[in-house]
């Protein structure tokens, strides 16, 4: 393994960039002299299952550039557009000069890889959630993206959504007053086992090496691809993980949150190898004018806050409830409720003042060409990103951890740093 190339000097320098949900860049070169009805032209980094979802969000543009370490999926994304080159390593991809923005649906562990050398290529970036691997990789990446001013967006597609946007408007005009907590679950399980013993037979159409990217050297195995990866701390994050961006994106979007104070988790037995069945994570944020934290609670793998597991609210599935002084607000992806529904009778809606999105992946591409923003830019993706894997954190070591943001550490427990940190494999750098 190599050492560490992400330091904590290299977190504090650049800490103060600015902080809005929304980044107003200036106009990218790309732009000059360009309408902003001429297309892009975008590179593909991953070709099949999330992505063919991102490919379809961008393919009004021109695809120039095709990469996939299977050769099944890349050929067949290569008869859609077949004009495109096609890569098997994403840094050969990033030395092609008519590429003005990329899009990176791989395995989270090489998120932050691609992403950074894209951005430090000059080229904009739409990358899948979770923005990164690790802490240290989501603060790096907004660092980055902040220094070289192109146009970014997380994957977070629910966030273009009409619902989301009346939840928050909701929480921001005080419908149900001031909010004290909030509980956000999710019934998805990601757990993996352990390590599977035996070898599987490489398939000759995988580039195996290229796939573990920075993660440490292990045989291929069935198991891992072409979704299962997320059950693997040295691949993805679990439940968390997935989902995390998602859900806990509505509660920091409507409640205006920066980085948590305090994360404390608790789960199954720790494993090293692979992620939790379950988990609950409660996070403590500061919130200006009040003296005690707002508490946000995080449940996965059939866990669910006290209200709803005794029948005592709407058994939803997932579900995000804000609880407030005079209510208590429910939401999903697609729906929302006041509660109690007597207390809420006759109850007129503030008018909108978030306007509709025009759509995300549609976000992504006018701010590529104009300058304009984004609403999950790496900024505020970024912090959402770094909320979510310090859960992760908290879990592993098994501890309350106290963090403080600025300095970019964990205050009371020096080895939880072990794992906001990770090493890479030689001859892979962020």
């Amino acid at each position: 393994m190599t050492k560490r190339t992400l330091n904590r000097r290299d977190f504090l320098r650049g800490t103060t960039f600015a902080a809005a949900g929304l980044w107003f860049g200036t106009r990218s070169s790309w732009g000059k002299g360009q309408s902003p009805n001429d297309k892009l032209n975008i590179g593909i980094i991953g070709t099949a299952n999330r992505a063919a979802d991102n490919i379809a969000g961008v393919a009004s543009q021109n695809i120039v550039a095709l990469c996939d370490i299977d050769e099944n999926y890349l050929g067949a994304a290569g008869q859609r557009f077949p004009e495109a080159k096609k890569y098997n390593d994403f840094r050969k991809l990033l030395d092609q000069k008519n590429i003005d923005a990329v899009v990176i649906s791989t395995a989270d562990h090489t998120h932050a890889v691609a992403t950074v050398a894209a951005l430090n290529s000059g080229r904009h970036v739409y990358c899948e959630k979770p923005l990164a691997h690790t802490v240290a990789e989501a603060r790096m990446v907004a660092q980055v993206a902040a220094k070289c001013k192109r146009a970014t967006q997380m994957g977070t597609q629910i966030h273009a959504g009409k619902n989301y946007r009346r939840v928050v408007e909701l929480v921001q005009s005080g419908a149900i007053g001031t909010v004290t907590e909030c509980h956000v679950w999710c019934e998805k399980s990601w757990s993996g086992g352990a390590r599977p013993p035996e070898k599987s037979p490489l398939p000759p159409h995988l580039h195996w090496d290229l796939w573990l990217g920075p993660a440490p050297e292990r045989p291929y195995h069935a198991d891992y691809l072409p979704k299962e990866w997320r059950r693997w701390w040295d691949f993805g994050n679990g439940t968390l993980g997935d989902m995390g961006c998602h859900y806990l994106d509505l509660a920091q979007w409507a409640l205006r949150l920066s980085h948590p104070l305090a994360i404390e988790a608790e789960g199954p037995p720790v494993h090293k190898e692979t992620t939790p069945a379950w988990l609950i994570v409660r996070y403590e944020y500061p919130v200006e004018n009040r003296t005690s934290p707002l508490r946000i609670t995080w449940y996965d793998g059939g866990k669910r806050p006290a209200l709803v597991a005794e029948g005592k609210l709407p058994n939803w599935r997932n579900g995000v409830l804000f609880v407030g002084e005079k209510g208590l607000l429910l939401a999903d992806y697609n729906h929302h409720r006041l509660l109690p529904e007597s207390k809420f009778d006759g109850f007129v809606a503030p008018a909108q003042f978030i306007p509709d999105s025009i759509g995300h992946h549609e976000e992504w591409i006018q701010a590529c060409k104009t300058g304009g923003p984004t609403t999950c830019n790496f900024d505020y993706a970024g912090r959402l990103s770094e909320a979510v894997l310090l859960g992760n954190v908290a879990y592993r070591i098994g501890t309350k951890l106290e963090w403080d943001a600025a300095a970019f550490k964990v205050k009371n427990c020096k080895e939880a740093m072990d794992f906001v940190h990770r090493d890479y494999r030689k001859g892979w750098t962020v």
